[in-house]
Protein backbone atom coordinates (compact mmCIF):
# COMPACT_ATOMS: atom_id res chain seq x y z
CA UNK A 1 0.00 0.00 0.00
CA UNK A 2 2.77 2.50 1.02
CA UNK A 3 5.17 1.60 -2.27
CA UNK A 4 1.69 2.18 -4.33
CA UNK A 5 1.30 5.96 -2.83
CA UNK A 6 5.32 6.61 -2.73
CA UNK A 7 4.63 5.06 -6.76
CA UNK A 8 1.70 7.36 -7.30
CA UNK A 9 3.02 10.81 -5.63
CA UNK A 10 6.66 9.80 -7.92
CA UNK A 11 4.66 10.01 -11.32
CA UNK A 12 2.35 13.07 -10.39
CA UNK A 13 5.54 15.40 -9.51
CA UNK A 14 7.23 14.05 -13.00
CA UNK A 15 4.03 15.02 -14.51
CA UNK A 16 4.16 18.53 -12.64
CA UNK A 17 8.07 18.77 -13.27
CA UNK A 18 7.33 18.31 -16.63
CA UNK A 19 4.38 20.38 -17.32
CA UNK A 20 6.29 23.27 -15.61
CA UNK A 21 9.53 23.12 -17.93
CA UNK A 22 7.37 22.94 -20.77
CA UNK A 23 5.33 26.41 -19.54
CA UNK A 24 9.09 27.86 -19.10
CA UNK A 25 9.82 26.98 -22.71
CA UNK A 26 6.99 27.92 -24.73
CA UNK A 27 7.08 31.25 -22.32
CA UNK A 28 11.20 31.69 -23.99
CA UNK A 29 9.82 31.49 -27.35
CA UNK A 30 6.62 33.60 -26.83
CA UNK A 31 9.64 36.13 -25.78
CA UNK A 32 11.55 35.55 -28.97
CA UNK A 33 8.67 36.45 -30.71
CA UNK A 34 7.98 39.56 -29.12
CA UNK A 35 4.08 37.94 -27.24
CA UNK A 36 5.20 39.61 -24.17
CA UNK A 37 1.57 38.77 -22.78
CA UNK A 38 1.75 35.16 -23.35
CA UNK A 39 4.40 34.70 -22.16
CA UNK A 40 3.32 36.24 -18.70
CA UNK A 41 0.52 33.53 -18.95
CA UNK A 42 2.68 30.58 -19.70
CA UNK A 43 4.97 31.32 -16.91
CA UNK A 44 2.11 31.89 -14.36
CA UNK A 45 1.42 28.54 -15.08
CA UNK A 46 4.33 27.39 -13.85
CA UNK A 47 5.41 29.42 -11.08
CA UNK A 48 3.47 27.74 -8.93
CA UNK A 49 5.50 25.00 -8.68
CA UNK A 50 8.84 26.71 -9.40
CA UNK A 51 10.49 25.46 -5.71
CA UNK A 52 10.87 22.12 -7.04
CA UNK A 53 12.24 23.32 -10.05
CA UNK A 54 16.01 22.80 -10.94
CA UNK A 55 18.36 25.85 -11.02
CA UNK A 56 18.86 26.09 -15.13
CA UNK A 57 15.19 26.17 -14.73
CA UNK A 58 14.26 28.98 -12.43
CA UNK A 59 17.19 30.69 -13.76
CA UNK A 60 15.30 30.69 -17.35
CA UNK A 61 12.11 31.31 -15.55
CA UNK A 62 13.58 34.67 -14.00
CA UNK A 63 14.97 35.65 -17.30
CA UNK A 64 12.15 35.33 -19.53
CA UNK A 65 9.95 37.06 -16.75
CA UNK A 66 12.53 39.78 -17.04
CA UNK A 67 12.03 40.52 -20.71
CA UNK A 68 8.38 39.62 -20.77
CA UNK A 69 7.57 42.27 -18.01
CA UNK A 70 9.84 44.97 -19.61
CA UNK A 71 8.54 44.31 -23.31
CA UNK A 72 9.57 46.47 -25.63
CA UNK A 73 10.70 48.84 -23.56
CA UNK A 74 7.95 51.30 -24.08
CA UNK A 75 5.23 52.76 -21.41
CA UNK A 76 6.37 50.39 -19.06
CA UNK A 77 4.69 50.23 -15.40
CA UNK A 78 6.79 51.68 -12.99
CA UNK A 79 6.31 48.22 -10.61
CA UNK A 80 6.92 46.27 -14.10
CA UNK A 81 9.80 48.20 -14.40
CA UNK A 82 11.09 47.31 -10.67
CA UNK A 83 9.77 43.46 -10.77
CA UNK A 84 12.11 43.10 -14.09
CA UNK A 85 14.97 44.38 -12.73
CA UNK A 86 14.86 41.86 -9.65
CA UNK A 87 13.59 39.10 -12.15
CA UNK A 88 17.43 39.27 -14.33
CA UNK A 89 19.17 39.87 -11.01
CA UNK A 90 17.81 36.63 -9.67
CA UNK A 91 19.01 34.88 -13.01
CA UNK A 92 21.99 36.52 -12.82
CA UNK A 93 22.73 35.25 -9.56
CA UNK A 94 21.29 31.92 -10.65
CA UNK A 95 24.47 32.37 -13.51
CA UNK A 96 22.19 32.18 -16.39
CA UNK A 97 24.33 33.23 -19.07
CA UNK A 98 22.35 35.87 -21.11
CA UNK A 99 21.61 37.54 -17.48
CA UNK A 100 23.98 40.00 -17.98
CA UNK A 101 22.60 40.87 -21.89
CA UNK A 102 18.47 41.03 -20.07
CA UNK A 103 20.22 42.97 -17.27
CA UNK A 104 21.53 46.12 -19.60
CA UNK A 105 17.51 45.59 -21.66
CA UNK A 106 16.22 46.09 -18.71
CA UNK A 107 18.66 49.03 -17.65
CA UNK A 108 18.22 50.99 -20.78
CA UNK A 109 14.52 50.60 -20.31
CA UNK A 110 14.71 51.87 -16.51
CA UNK A 111 16.59 54.99 -18.18
CA UNK A 112 14.61 55.69 -20.70
CA UNK A 113 11.38 55.55 -18.39
CA UNK A 114 13.89 57.94 -16.06
CA UNK A 115 13.98 60.20 -18.92
CA UNK A 116 10.31 60.60 -19.67
CA UNK A 117 9.49 60.69 -15.55
CA UNK A 118 11.99 63.89 -15.66
CA UNK A 119 10.51 65.39 -18.90
CA UNK A 120 7.28 65.29 -17.27
CA UNK A 121 8.31 66.65 -13.71
CA UNK A 122 7.91 63.08 -12.18
CA UNK A 123 11.20 63.68 -10.61
CA UNK A 124 10.61 61.35 -7.64
CA UNK A 125 9.54 58.27 -9.79
CA UNK A 126 12.56 59.38 -12.09
CA UNK A 127 14.78 59.19 -9.10
CA UNK A 128 13.56 55.59 -8.11
CA UNK A 129 13.99 54.47 -11.77
CA UNK A 130 17.81 55.82 -12.12
CA UNK A 131 18.42 54.42 -8.63
CA UNK A 132 17.74 51.20 -9.84
CA UNK A 133 19.19 50.73 -12.95
CA UNK A 134 22.26 51.86 -10.74
CA UNK A 135 21.69 48.97 -8.21
CA UNK A 136 21.89 46.53 -11.09
CA UNK A 137 25.09 46.16 -11.40
CA UNK A 138 27.12 49.13 -9.50
CA UNK A 139 29.24 50.29 -12.20
CA UNK A 140 27.10 53.15 -13.94
CA UNK A 141 27.82 55.77 -10.83
CA UNK A 142 26.39 58.25 -13.31
CA UNK A 143 22.70 56.81 -13.20
CA UNK A 144 23.12 57.86 -9.00
CA UNK A 145 24.79 60.99 -9.55
CA UNK A 146 21.22 61.49 -11.73
CA UNK A 147 19.16 59.54 -9.35
CA UNK A 148 20.57 62.38 -6.78
CA UNK A 149 19.45 65.15 -8.71
CA UNK A 150 15.73 64.36 -9.52
CA UNK A 151 15.75 63.30 -5.56
CA UNK A 152 16.54 66.75 -5.23
CA UNK A 153 13.86 68.85 -7.55
CA UNK A 154 11.19 66.01 -6.07
CA UNK A 155 12.61 67.84 -2.78
CA UNK A 156 13.09 64.19 -1.29
CA UNK A 157 16.46 65.58 0.35
CA UNK A 158 16.81 62.51 2.74
CA UNK A 159 17.40 60.27 -0.39
CA UNK A 160 19.11 62.56 -2.65
CA UNK A 161 22.01 63.12 0.89
CA UNK A 162 22.21 59.20 1.11
CA UNK A 163 22.56 59.06 -2.97
CA UNK A 164 25.44 62.09 -2.61
CA UNK A 165 27.13 60.18 0.40
CA UNK A 166 27.02 56.90 -1.74
CA UNK A 167 28.87 59.07 -4.77
CA UNK A 168 31.48 60.53 -2.85
CA UNK A 169 32.18 57.22 -0.64
CA UNK A 170 32.68 55.30 -4.72
CA UNK A 171 34.87 58.31 -5.45
CA UNK A 172 32.99 59.21 -8.34
CA UNK A 173 33.78 62.75 -9.87
CA UNK A 174 31.53 62.59 -12.70
CA UNK A 175 35.28 63.37 -14.91
CA UNK A 176 35.25 61.66 -18.12
CA UNK A 177 35.47 62.28 -21.99
CA UNK A 178 32.95 62.08 -24.47
CA UNK A 179 33.77 60.71 -28.26
CA UNK A 180 30.74 62.36 -30.34
CA UNK A 181 30.68 62.89 -34.28
CA UNK A 182 28.11 64.15 -36.16
CA UNK A 183 25.49 61.61 -38.95
CA UNK A 184 25.54 63.19 -42.04
CA UNK A 185 22.01 62.02 -42.89
CA UNK A 186 20.43 63.52 -39.86
CA UNK A 187 22.84 66.21 -39.15
CA UNK A 188 22.57 65.31 -35.77
CA UNK A 189 25.95 64.99 -33.36
CA UNK A 190 25.58 61.43 -31.47
CA UNK A 191 27.39 60.03 -28.56
CA UNK A 192 29.36 56.90 -29.22
CA UNK A 193 30.57 54.21 -27.07
CA UNK A 194 34.06 54.78 -27.46
CA UNK A 195 36.97 56.50 -29.49
CA UNK A 196 37.64 53.37 -31.47
CA UNK A 197 33.51 53.23 -32.81
CA UNK A 198 33.41 56.85 -33.06
CA UNK A 199 36.37 56.70 -35.26
CA UNK A 200 35.44 53.87 -37.53
CA UNK A 201 32.09 55.65 -38.32
CA UNK A 202 34.20 58.30 -39.34
CA UNK A 203 36.02 55.89 -41.08
CA UNK A 204 33.24 54.67 -42.84
CA UNK A 205 32.17 57.82 -44.39
CA UNK A 206 28.74 58.46 -42.36
CA UNK A 207 29.91 60.22 -40.09
CA UNK A 208 31.59 63.73 -40.18
CA UNK A 209 33.29 66.24 -37.28
CA UNK A 210 34.31 63.89 -34.63
CA UNK A 211 35.08 65.84 -31.44
CA UNK A 212 36.45 64.66 -27.69
CA UNK A 213 34.93 66.98 -25.29
CA UNK A 214 35.92 66.81 -21.73
CA UNK A 215 33.30 66.20 -19.04
CA UNK A 216 34.54 68.55 -16.38
CA UNK A 217 34.69 66.86 -12.13
CA UNK A 218 31.13 66.98 -10.43
CA UNK A 219 33.02 66.63 -7.06
CA UNK A 220 32.52 70.43 -5.72
CA UNK A 221 28.72 70.41 -7.44
CA UNK A 222 27.89 66.96 -5.15
CA UNK A 223 29.89 68.59 -2.00
CA UNK A 224 27.51 72.01 -2.35
CA UNK A 225 24.28 70.31 -2.95
CA UNK A 226 25.62 68.09 0.17
CA UNK A 227 26.01 71.37 2.08
CA UNK A 228 22.67 73.08 0.51
CA UNK A 229 20.73 70.37 1.85
CA UNK A 230 21.85 70.37 4.96
CA UNK A 231 21.34 74.43 5.21
CA UNK A 232 18.05 73.24 3.79
CA UNK A 233 17.26 71.19 7.29
CA UNK A 234 18.41 73.91 9.22
CA UNK A 235 22.14 71.86 9.65
CA UNK A 236 24.60 74.50 9.04
CA UNK A 237 27.06 72.94 11.24
CA UNK A 238 27.18 69.95 9.29
CA UNK A 239 27.06 71.65 5.70
CA UNK A 240 30.54 73.40 6.90
CA UNK A 241 31.52 70.20 7.94
CA UNK A 242 30.86 68.26 4.52
CA UNK A 243 32.44 71.23 2.39
CA UNK A 244 35.87 71.07 4.76
CA UNK A 245 35.64 67.07 3.83
CA UNK A 246 35.42 67.98 0.13
CA UNK A 247 38.24 70.94 0.34
CA UNK A 248 40.83 68.45 2.34
CA UNK A 249 40.47 66.03 -0.55
CA UNK A 250 40.61 68.52 -3.17
CA UNK A 251 42.26 71.84 -1.57
CA UNK A 252 43.01 73.54 -5.38
CA UNK A 253 39.64 72.57 -6.55
CA UNK A 254 38.46 76.48 -7.94
CA UNK A 255 34.57 74.74 -8.14
CA UNK A 256 34.76 73.69 -4.99
CA UNK A 257 35.91 77.71 -3.60
CA UNK A 258 32.90 78.47 -5.67
CA UNK A 259 30.52 75.69 -4.37
CA UNK A 260 31.80 77.07 -0.74
CA UNK A 261 31.12 80.47 -1.40
CA UNK A 262 27.35 79.37 -2.72
CA UNK A 263 27.44 78.15 0.65
CA UNK A 264 28.26 80.96 2.37
CA UNK A 265 25.99 83.11 0.26
CA UNK A 266 22.84 80.37 1.36
CA UNK A 267 23.49 80.91 5.01
CA UNK A 268 23.17 84.29 4.54
CA UNK A 269 27.20 85.24 5.60
CA UNK A 270 28.22 87.78 2.89
CA UNK A 271 30.92 88.63 4.64
CA UNK A 272 32.72 84.81 4.19
CA UNK A 273 30.77 84.59 0.57
CA UNK A 274 32.99 87.54 -0.75
CA UNK A 275 36.27 86.47 0.88
CA UNK A 276 36.05 83.03 -0.41
CA UNK A 277 34.56 84.55 -4.03
CA UNK A 278 37.93 86.77 -3.87
CA UNK A 279 40.38 83.97 -3.62
CA UNK A 280 38.68 82.14 -6.61
CA UNK A 281 38.91 85.24 -8.83
CA UNK A 282 42.31 85.56 -8.19
CA UNK A 283 42.52 81.96 -9.62
CA UNK A 284 40.63 82.90 -12.16
CA UNK A 285 40.87 86.59 -13.18
CA UNK A 286 39.53 85.85 -16.32
CA UNK A 287 35.84 84.66 -15.55
CA UNK A 288 33.20 87.38 -15.98
CA UNK A 289 30.65 85.69 -14.14
CA UNK A 290 32.89 85.41 -10.77
CA UNK A 291 33.43 89.50 -11.10
CA UNK A 292 29.45 89.24 -11.66
CA UNK A 293 28.78 87.51 -8.39
CA UNK A 294 31.46 90.15 -6.55
CA UNK A 295 29.32 92.73 -7.65
CA UNK A 296 25.93 90.92 -6.26
CA UNK A 297 28.06 90.09 -2.79
CA UNK A 298 29.15 93.81 -2.89
CA UNK A 299 25.96 94.93 -3.17
CA UNK A 300 24.12 92.82 -0.53
CA UNK A 301 26.85 94.27 2.10
CA UNK A 302 25.50 98.09 1.01
CA UNK A 303 28.95 98.28 -0.99
CA UNK A 304 27.36 99.91 -3.83
CA UNK A 305 30.50 101.49 -5.21
CA UNK A 306 32.42 98.23 -5.44
CA UNK A 307 29.56 96.56 -6.56
CA UNK A 308 29.86 98.77 -9.50
CA UNK A 309 33.07 97.81 -10.13
CA UNK A 310 33.21 94.46 -9.80
CA UNK A 311 30.11 94.88 -12.49
CA UNK A 312 32.54 96.97 -15.04
CA UNK A 313 34.99 94.45 -14.16
CA UNK A 314 32.85 91.84 -15.58
CA UNK A 315 31.56 93.55 -18.69
CA UNK A 316 35.39 94.10 -19.81
CA UNK A 317 35.65 90.61 -19.94
CA UNK A 318 32.27 89.71 -21.33
CA UNK A 319 30.50 92.58 -23.03
CA UNK A 320 27.48 90.91 -23.79
CA UNK A 321 26.00 90.51 -19.92
CA UNK A 322 23.59 92.58 -19.98
CA UNK A 323 22.53 91.54 -16.20
CA UNK A 324 25.87 93.15 -15.00
CA UNK A 325 24.40 96.58 -16.78
CA UNK A 326 20.95 95.92 -15.52
CA UNK A 327 22.66 95.65 -11.68
CA UNK A 328 24.98 98.57 -12.48
CA UNK A 329 21.63 100.63 -13.05
CA UNK A 330 19.73 99.36 -10.25
CA UNK A 331 22.61 100.31 -7.60
CA UNK A 332 22.76 103.97 -9.53
CA UNK A 333 18.89 104.10 -8.88
CA UNK A 334 19.31 102.86 -4.94
CA UNK A 335 20.63 105.82 -4.06
CA UNK A 336 17.31 107.77 -4.55
CA UNK A 337 15.43 106.35 -1.87
CA UNK A 338 17.38 107.94 0.80
CA UNK A 339 16.93 111.72 -1.21
CA UNK A 340 13.34 111.07 -1.20
CA UNK A 341 13.41 110.14 2.49
CA UNK A 342 15.44 113.48 2.97
CA UNK A 343 12.82 115.45 0.70
CA UNK A 344 9.90 114.02 2.24
CA UNK A 345 11.39 115.54 5.86
CA UNK A 346 12.24 118.65 5.18
CA UNK A 347 9.65 121.67 5.84
CA UNK A 348 8.60 125.12 4.33
CA UNK A 349 11.32 127.12 5.52
CA UNK A 350 14.17 129.10 2.71
CA UNK A 351 16.53 126.47 3.35
CA UNK A 352 14.84 124.03 3.41
CA UNK A 353 13.03 124.72 0.26
CA UNK A 354 16.87 125.48 -1.07
CA UNK A 355 18.00 122.25 -0.16
CA UNK A 356 14.61 120.55 -1.55
CA UNK A 357 16.28 121.91 -4.87
CA UNK A 358 19.70 120.82 -4.43
CA UNK A 359 18.46 117.26 -3.46
CA UNK A 360 15.72 117.46 -6.72
CA UNK A 361 18.76 118.18 -8.56
CA UNK A 362 20.68 115.15 -7.49
CA UNK A 363 17.49 112.61 -8.15
CA UNK A 364 17.76 114.11 -11.43
CA UNK A 365 21.15 113.23 -11.88
CA UNK A 366 20.71 110.10 -10.86
CA UNK A 367 18.21 108.62 -13.27
CA UNK A 368 20.74 110.05 -15.66
CA UNK A 369 23.31 108.44 -14.67
CA UNK A 370 21.41 105.13 -14.77
CA UNK A 371 19.77 105.57 -18.50
CA UNK A 372 23.23 104.82 -20.34
CA UNK A 373 23.31 101.77 -19.16
CA UNK A 374 19.89 100.43 -19.44
CA UNK A 375 20.01 101.74 -22.84
CA UNK A 376 22.81 99.85 -23.43
CA UNK A 377 20.86 96.65 -22.83
CA UNK A 378 17.78 97.18 -25.07
CA UNK A 379 20.44 98.15 -28.00
CA UNK A 380 21.46 94.14 -27.25
CA UNK A 381 18.42 93.24 -26.54
CA UNK A 382 15.31 94.68 -28.04
CA UNK A 383 13.08 92.53 -26.09
CA UNK A 384 14.34 93.05 -22.53
CA UNK A 385 10.87 94.47 -20.90
CA UNK A 386 12.54 95.07 -17.39
CA UNK A 387 14.93 97.50 -18.81
CA UNK A 388 12.05 98.72 -21.15
CA UNK A 389 10.10 99.64 -18.40
CA UNK A 390 13.08 101.14 -16.33
CA UNK A 391 13.54 103.32 -19.23
CA UNK A 392 10.21 104.47 -19.44
CA UNK A 393 9.83 105.54 -16.18
CA UNK A 394 13.53 107.44 -16.20
CA UNK A 395 11.89 109.52 -18.71
CA UNK A 396 8.69 110.07 -17.09
CA UNK A 397 10.56 111.45 -14.20
CA UNK A 398 13.02 113.70 -16.35
CA UNK A 399 9.93 115.01 -17.89
CA UNK A 400 10.87 114.08 -21.31
CA UNK A 401 6.94 112.99 -22.29
CA UNK A 402 7.60 112.32 -25.74
CA UNK A 403 10.85 109.53 -25.44
CA UNK A 404 8.42 108.52 -22.29
CA UNK A 405 5.80 107.46 -24.42
CA UNK A 406 7.94 106.19 -27.90
CA UNK A 407 9.02 103.56 -25.00
CA UNK A 408 5.33 102.86 -23.57
CA UNK A 409 4.24 101.88 -27.02
CA UNK A 410 7.79 99.73 -27.62
CA UNK A 411 6.39 97.96 -23.94
CA UNK A 412 2.98 97.00 -25.48
CA UNK A 413 4.34 95.44 -28.55
CA UNK A 414 6.84 93.40 -26.46
CA UNK A 415 4.11 92.39 -24.17
CA UNK A 416 1.69 91.64 -27.11
CA UNK A 417 4.15 89.55 -29.10
CA UNK A 418 4.96 87.94 -25.77
CA UNK A 419 1.07 86.94 -25.10
CA UNK A 420 1.22 85.91 -29.30
CA UNK A 421 3.77 83.70 -28.74
CA UNK A 422 3.59 79.89 -28.42
CA UNK A 423 3.95 77.99 -24.50
CA UNK A 424 7.05 76.04 -24.21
Amino acid sequence: MKTRILTAAFAMFTVVSFAQKKEIKRAGKAVEKGEYQEAKNYLQQAEAQLASADEDEKADFYLYRGYALVGNGENVATADLMAASEAMKKAKELGHDEAEQGMAAVSNALVNAAIADQNAQNFSDASKKLETSFRMSNRDTVYLYYAASNAVNAQDYDEALRYYKELQDLGFTGEETIYTAVNKETGEEERMASKEQRDLFVKSGNYINPQDKKEESKEGEIAKNIALIYIEKGDNEKAVAAMERAKQANPNDASLMQAEADMYYRMGDMAKYREILEEVVSQNPNDATLYYNMGVSSAELGEKERAVEYYKKALEIDPEMNNARINIAFVILSKETPLVEEMNSLGMSKADQKKYDELAEERQQIYKDALPHLQKVIDRDAGNIEAARTIMNIYYQLNEIEKAEEMKAKIAELEASSAAAPKQ
